[in-house]
């Protein structure tokens, strides 16, 4: 979560800071929104704070994908998805024999 009074800061603050602006990100898992002209130009923000908002969007863009088949009709039933399953791994064993 933003602590505005906290995570909001100018790009002078920063370059003069830098050290101290990258321990407090890290430390406090929050991220600091960098401003130029009294406006909002970039974020920094923790590598972990990253990774789990890039998985987060990922799974968002899976989801919508797979509503959109739903909505398509393009759907497989459960049973017939493990049908393949056995098949392939029946496939897989008696090729390793």
């Amino acid at each position: 979560m933003v602590n505005l009074s906290q995570d909001l800061k100018p790009i002078s603050y920063v370059k003069a800071h830098i050290t101290e602006v990258v321990d407090y990100v890290g430390d406090s898992r929050s991220p600091v929104i960098i401003t130029q002209n009294g406006e909002a130009k970039a974020v920094l923000m923790d590598i972990e704070s990253y990774e789990k908002t890039i998985h987060a969007i990922n799974l968002s863009k899976l989801l919508q994908l797979s509503e959109k088949s739903a909505a398509g009709g393009k759907l497989t039933p459960h049973e017939k998805v493990k049908e393949k399953i056995e098949e392939t791994l029946r496939r897989i064993k008696n090729e390793e024999n």
